[in-house]
């Protein structure tokens, strides 16, 4: 647990006068994470009530699954005890690539959510530098997410550019 006080989040990224705790996410943490995947996207708008509602679902179990066996590291931020934002952090199996000719594996941004009222004030990046470090400890040299249009401008001030991937979805 990291816990901070006079402006200072994490890696010594500023942001609030006030009192904030850091901490890993645990099992326990499961149904907050899972509220909070479902607001970030829900704030995008780009998703039917009834997708998210079922993603929630079938998150939650996933998520705790992951926790448990030490595959997702997730981060939780509170201030005087209330969550105001978390994060996650996914090792992917991944073959070598002309980027990184040597690896197996690239890490995974996700779950990045900030409650509107702690917005622009370095929380995203404070988690995003943490993600990175967690990354690094790993040995691993590529690092990807997917950005939102509100999230591009942090993800992009810090190193991230966007590549050629593209989706195919099979229709229901």
């Amino acid at each position: 647990m990291v816990r901070t006080t006079q402006a200072e989040l994490l890696g010594g990224i500023l942001i609030l006068d006030s009192m904030w705790t850091t901490r890993l996410a645990t099992v326990a943490d499961a149904a907050l994470l899972t509220a909070h995947r479902h607001a970030m996207f829900a704030e995008m708008g780009k998703s039917e009530d009834g997708a998210l509602a079922e993603m929630s679902r079938n998150f939650e179990p996933w998520v705790k699954r992951m926790l448990e066996a030490g595959k997702y590291v997730g981060w939780v931020v509170e201030e005087d005890k209330r969550a105001v934002a978390s994060a996650g952090f996914f090792e992917l199996e991944w073959p070598p690539h002309p980027l990184d000719p040597s690896a197996c594996g690239r890490g995974y941004l996700l779950n990045f959510w900030v409650d509107p009222e702690f917005r622009r004030q370095g929380t995203a990046r404070a988690l995003v530098k943490e993600a990175l470090e967690e990354s690094k400890r790993r040995g691993l040299r590529i690092t990807a997410l997917h950005a939102s249009d509100a999230g591009k401008p942090v993800y992009e001030a810090m190193g991230f550019y966007a590549t050629n991937e593209m989706y195919f979805v099979e229709s229901s």
